[in-house]
This record gives structure tokens, sequence and C-alpha cells, in this order.
């Protein structure tokens, strides 16, 4: 019996084996498959998908051998990978100097071996895709092909292998990440509404306690009111965006869908300066409460704050398939115009466009509207005419 040779590169050819972590890993079907195909293709009992390890050759997938690993100096794999060619074809290993008097021959008749080399994208054989006989014969060129072919196939899992651990350690640290943001939100915002409620409070009594200030002093305030409003409902809106996620985790439950409506009305239009109506054939929704109507205020209050027209007129529909509720929300408001329309729903996205009370929106409401909305499985579309209005049509996914 002749070991086989250690390649030139081992060092680097161990460090690619090691970089999959497969090594000593449990069967996986995917694997197993290979091994069974190119076994019925082959006509072969024994195939292995094999990775060359320091000193064993470690079985990744072992149909027809009852062991998962072997010595490398006996391996037939030790010697395929130290050849030029791809494949290594032993027709009879009984007359090969290599390997008449290898345990693998002796003890498990081991007497015909065709292993094609497992090579990765940098050039480095990593094990074999291989299998053996109990009798002389070859393979033929069909059979050989498919051989080769599904080695190929064995890398490309290999690779997604890598590729899947890289994703979810990307997706580990990106999940980390927001969730510190979140807190760090959480925490900034709450700090901050206290200090910009004072300064609201304070503004307010030094403008009702010193009416005899001049217009430009007057006038000061008011920004100051203004730019403290506006900094609150900033803050507000940071803190519905980060609070989402929990509303999202609550339960479904059926719900009048004519007293959900009135709820969000009562809130996005506390000063009855709408005319709001439902269009309707439900009586009730199966839905998750809190989450609708975030949605739903959101949309209502956009349609109240983006309107120039004397009577505001807010139309809503509903409707239900098997799979899905159906929303629309329709307002005779100021409109969007069609190159904005792709941008609205971007985090702190602005059009720069002031509202029926003077004030700039925060590009909050409507990145939470579509978070909350893809969350529970629907999606949300936008159309509008400017100077005619907007609508907003929106699913939500039945269980």
């Amino acid at each position: 019996m002749i070991a086989p040779s250690i390649p030139h590169n081992e060092r680097k050819r161990q460090k690619a084996v090691e970089s999959y972590g497969l090594l000593d890993t449990q069967e996986e079907e995917k694997y197993d498959n290979i091994t069974s195909i190119i076994s019925q293709i082959c006509d072969a009992p024994i195939a292995l998908i094999t990775l060359l390890d320091k000193e064993r050759n470690f079985l990744k997938s072992h149909l027809g051998v009852p062991f998962n690993e072997s010595p490398r100096d006996i391996s037939f794999c030790g010697h395929a990978i130290n050849e030029d060619d791809p494949m290594m074809i032993v027709e009879d290993a009984r007359k090969d100097d290599r390997f008449h008097d290898n345990p693998l021959v002796k003890d498990y008749n081991a007497i015909f071996y065709a292993g094609v080399s497992l090579v990765n994208k940098e050039g480095y054989k990593l094990g074999t895709l291989c299998v053996y006989d109990h009798k002389p014969r070859t393979l033929n060129t069909e059979q050989k092909n498919v051989l080769q072919s599904l080695a190929k196939q064995v890398v490309m899992l290999f690779e997604q292998r890598v590729q899947n651990d890289e994703l979810r350690l990307l997706r580990d640290n990106l999940e980390r990440k927001n969730k510190n943001l979140e807190k760090f939100a959480a925490v900034v915002s709450h700090d901050l509404k206290s200090p910009v409620n004072n300064i609201i409070s304070l503004t307010n009594l030094l403008k009702e306690e010193n009416q005899d200030l001049s217009e430009d002093s007057l006038q000061y305030i008011d920004y100051l009111q203004q730019s403290s409003a506006s900094l609150r409902n900033y803050i507000d809106g940071v803190l519905r965006f980060y609070k989402s996620d929990e509303i999202l985790g609550l339960d479904k439950n059926t719900v009048v869908l004519k007293s959900l409506i009135e709820d969000c009305k009562h809130i996005a239009d506390a000063n009855n300066q709408a005319n709001i109506r439902l269009h309707a054939v439900l009586d009730t929704v199966f839905i998750n409460e809190a989450a609708i109507k975030q949605v739903l205020i959101n949309l209502l209050t956009n349609a109240i704050k983006y309107n120039d027209k004397d009577q505001i007129q807010i139309d809503m529909h509903c409707k239900e398939d098997e799979d899905f509720y159906y929303w629309e929300v329709t307002d005779n408001g100021i409109g969007i115009p069609e190159k904005d329309l792709v941008k609205i729903f971007g985090l702190f996205e602005r059009l720069g466009v002031v509202d029926r009370f003077g004030n700039q929106g925060n590009g909050i409401g409507l990145a939470t509207t579509q978070k909350i909305v893809t969350r529970l499985g629907g999606k949300i579309n936008v159309s509008s005419t400017l100077g005619q209005g907007t609508t907003f049509t929106f699913t939500v996914e039945k269980d």
C-alpha cells in the first residue's frame, strides 16, 4: 500500500476545507440525495461525499458504508486530489500497487473506485464525490459526465452554506443594531419630550402674562411655539414608528367595523372638520385591531391635514375575499405630485408641502403605515390627482 502524498498547498487547502464548517456535521438530505442519485446512475453499491481533513477522510454523505470517517493515509480520495485529471478511476484495486493491500480493499472489498475532486472557486481540492464497487469495472461516458456534473453541484451546496451562514450573521447583526437603535430612539425621544413640553408650557405662559410685548417679540414667541410643537410631533412620530412592532405582536379579534371607524374618526378628527363616510357590506372584521387603527388614523389624519377644501370629504371602503381584507381611503385634498408618489413611504421623507395648519410633515407617519401593512402580510399603494385628491389602498392578510 502507498499512502497518498500531501499536496504542496496543504495548509491553504486545509484552511479552505475548514472554512465551510462541514467537518463533523450531521447527515443532510440534500447531500444524501446526491449520493443516492450517483449510486443509481453508476450502478455502484457505495457512494460518498468526502472532505480530506488533516489526518482523516470525513464522509459528509456515506451510502453503503456504516462509518463516516476513515484514516487519510488509506483513503483513495487522498490520491484522487493529487491527480491532474479531474477524475481518478481505479478499475481493479487488487492490481494497483497503491491499494492492493489497503484495508478498504481487504475488509470492505473496495475493488473499483471512481472519484471526482470537489474544487472550490479558489481552485482548492476539498475532497471528492466518489463511488465504489465490489468487482472490477469501469464507467461509460454518460456516467462519467454525470459524476462530474454532480461534483460541481456538491461544491455549489458548500458555497451556498457559506452564503447562508454569512446572511444569518448579517441578519443577526442587523437585528441587534435595530434593537439598539429602537432603544436609543425610545430613550432619546422620551427624554426630549419633557423639556419640549416645558418649553411649550413656558412660552404659552410667557405670552399670556406679557401682552404688552412688542409685535416682534410676540412673533418670536409664536415661532418658538410652532417650532416646539413641530419637535413634539416629530418625537411622537419616532416613538410610534418604533413602538409599532409592539402592536404587531397583539392577537387578532373580531371587531365591529362601524365602531372601529368611529374610534379612528374621534382620534383623527376630534374637531369634526371632515365628513367621513364608510362604504362596506361587512359588519365585522377579524383583525389586529390596534395595528389597523394605527394605519387608519395615520391615513385619516393626512387626509384632513393636506386638504384645502371648505368641505373635507373622506370615503372609506372595506371588502374581503377568502385571503385578504381590502381597504380604501379616498379624500378630496390637495393631491400628491406624480414624481413624489414613489417616495412618500420613505422614513423621514418630506415633500416640502405645508398642511392646512401651516406645518410641514415629519416623514414618519406613512413610513409607519407601510411598515405595519407589510408586517400584516399586505401591500399599500397610492394614486393621486393634484388638486382633486388622493386614494390609499391597502390589503391585510387573513389567517
